[in-house]
């Protein structure tokens, strides 16, 4: 395959615009590399980036798929005399959802663990089952691999359960068996808007309900390098005026985040990871409606000349945890809360009265902990405050509060000391900003329910109104 070197591949969701950046990226990646992609060992693709996947791992070229984006018929190769309506393939208009909850079987099987699940995955058993349809899209894939999975081994497709929850990397030893028409279609199959794709006894959903990229399904693979194209996540933000176009880049990023956590995961295994996605000038090619069909050739043509630049000239990734030495850029607080705390930040735009307690992932709750990842010691931290905030409740207040952001380590510091008996306390010594605070945590109307509620920082309105 590529000789002494393994490489992977990585393919995230986007919709329709980040399929053509994309496919944009590709080129410049072959072209500045030299290599081809398609000769890469593993592929794992997510959403949009599942067609890619599918597409390169049955030996279709970039330049067929650049000439697909463009709207150019192929005379040879894999893609010969195939005909794809963009409009057709997306729904056209967004079509209504069928009534009540896409997936009551999710939330009751998971009622006690929703917390271990990613919010997106929660979030889309709560919307309805859209009544779009995937059929071109498998159509697509039939005129290249008409039945089974393609001839090749390190092809993986990623869908989401939608009756169990779980992620499915389709493809890979232990997944129901699927072929590759399905799957891709189970992968793209956005909650809300596309049906659900049933294969065998369950419905599955769009992976990116799990993760955008699922990156980390390429750790511990033995690979030497990866290539992660992100479509969602973004390093170089622009500053969009329209208010959905800023709720869009809020979105990116958390996404980002989590991109950098699974890069960390994978790097930790001894994998270099270079991620690309969309700059400032991609970011504006795009809009906020990454399912706008008007801007695909924009974007497409964008892509080529912004990737090759960042190839060029790669930038270290900002580091999210920390990781072996590595001094984060930002750490992760938990800051517990009471109503009058909250109504001040949203009046002052900001915490104020520093130092003051927070909770966050310590060497010593690491320590207390061994043998649990990240995302637990998050959660242990996130309680930890939870705990705190009820100890900050006044007279008529019954909901626990819990702020969550990312601040400087320079602003974090060891507890006081009448705290530092729990692990993850920490003491913070500058004023938070508001626009650092990435979301925040609520109990809910059920007496004795110890999960907090979950909502993002532009839904601070809404939380108020629950105090």
């Amino acid at each position: 395959m590529s000789g002494a070197t393994r490489r992977g591949l990585v393919l995230g969701g986007g919709g329709v615009l980040g399929a053509a950046w994309m496919v944009g990226a590709l080129q410049a990646l072959q072209d500045e590399t030299g290599l081809d992609v398609r000769d890469f060992d593993a592929f794992v693709g997510t959403s949009a980036g599942s067609i890619l996947a599918a597409l390169l791992g049955a030996g279709v070229s970039v330049a067929d798929l650049v000439n697909h984006q463009r709207g150019g018929q192929s005379e040879s190769g894999r893609l010969a005399g195939f005909h794809f309506d963009y409009t057709e393939a997306t729904g056209g208009e967004r079509p209504a959802p069928r009534p009540g909850l896409g997936s009551r079987e999710l939330l009751i099987r998971n009622a006690r663990q929703l917390h271990q699940l990613p919010p997106t995955a929660v979030l889309s058993a709560f919307l309805p089952e859209g009544r779009g349809n995937l059929d071109a899209v498998g159509a697509l894939i039939a005129h290249v691999v008409p039945a089974g999975w393609v001839a090749r081994d390190g092809v993986t497709v990623v869908a989401l359960d939608y009756d169990t929850g779980m992620r499915v990397p389709f493809g890979r030893p232990g997944a129901p068996p699927a072929g590759l028409v399905e799957a891709v279609m189970a992968s793209c199959a956005i909650p809300g808007w596309y049906q659900p794709v049933r294969i065998g006894d369950h419905r599955f959903i769009d992976g990116g309900a799990w993760s955008s990229t699922n990156l980390d399904l390429l750790a511990g693979q033995g690979l030497d390098e990866v290539y992660v194209l992100a479509p969602q996540a973004s390093f170089d933000a622009d500053a969009p005026t329209q208010w959905a176009t800023r709720l869009e880049r809020q979105w990116r990023s958390r996404v980002t985040r989590r991109v950098l956590r699974e890069a960390s995961t994978v790097h930790r295994h001894g994998t270099e990871v270079t991620i690309l996605g969309p700059g400032r000038e991609d970011l504006e090619a795009m809009g906020g409606n990454l399912m706008d069909l008007t801007r695909r050739s924009l974007v497409i043509e964008t892509s080529m000349l912004t990737s090759a630049v960042a190839l060029r000239d790669p930038q270290p990734l900002p580091a999210r945890h920390t990781d072996e030495g590595r001094r984060p850029t930002v750490t992760r607080i938990y800051i517990p809360l009471n109503a009058s705390g909250l109504r001040a930040l949203s009046a002052q735009g900001s915490l104020q009265g520093a130092p003051f307690p927070a909770h966050a992932v310590t060497p010593a709750l690491r320590e207390a902990t061994p043998d649990e990842g990240q995302d637990e010691w998050e959660y242990a931290a996130l309680n930890d405050a939870a705990q705190t905030s009820a100890a900050l409740l006044t007279a008529g207040e019954r909901r626990r509060l819990v702020a969550a952001a990312d601040v400087s380590p320079d602003d974090v510091g060891p507890a006081e000391p009448g705290d530092s008996a729990i692990e993850s306390a920490v003491s913070v010594s500058a004023p938070v900003p508001l626009r650092r605070i990435a979301s925040f945590h609520v109990d809910g109307d059920v007496a004795g329910d110890e999960d907090l509620m979950w909502y993002d920082v532009t839904e601070l309105p809404v939380v108020l109104d629950l105090l």
